[in-house]
């Protein structure tokens, strides 16, 4: 498992319908699967499982424990001053991503 994989790191979803959205990793299911939140009145990111290899990892870190609840996330969030930096999308080129 990568070690950028860890209960409180901010990513970016690369693949599916929440594409260039901001998440959370909220718990670590196995080298392969995470459990990530947006919160989803945030970022519009549900709760749910994710391969790792569909995230892009940022180096931001938030101090939460494993299994957080979104208003957890979301008051971290807050307390970190990054809501503005969640709000935001990130755009996504798919033919870079597939190469």
């Amino acid at each position: 498992m990568p070690p950028l994989v860890t209960v409180g790191r901010v990513c970016v979803k690369i693949r599916g319908r929440d594409a260039g959205r901001k998440c959370v990793i909220v718990n670590i299911i196995d080298k392969n699967f995470v459990i990530v939140t947006g919160p989803k009145n945030l970022t519009g990111v549900r709760r749910k499982k994710v391969n790792v290899d569909h995230l892009i990892f940022l180096p931001y870190v938030l101090k939460i424990n494993k299994n957080a609840s979104d208003e957890e996330v979301l008051k971290s969030i807050e307390e970190a001053n990054m809501v503005s930096f969640f709000r935001e999308g990130v755009v996504i080129n798919a033919k870079k991503d597939l190469i």
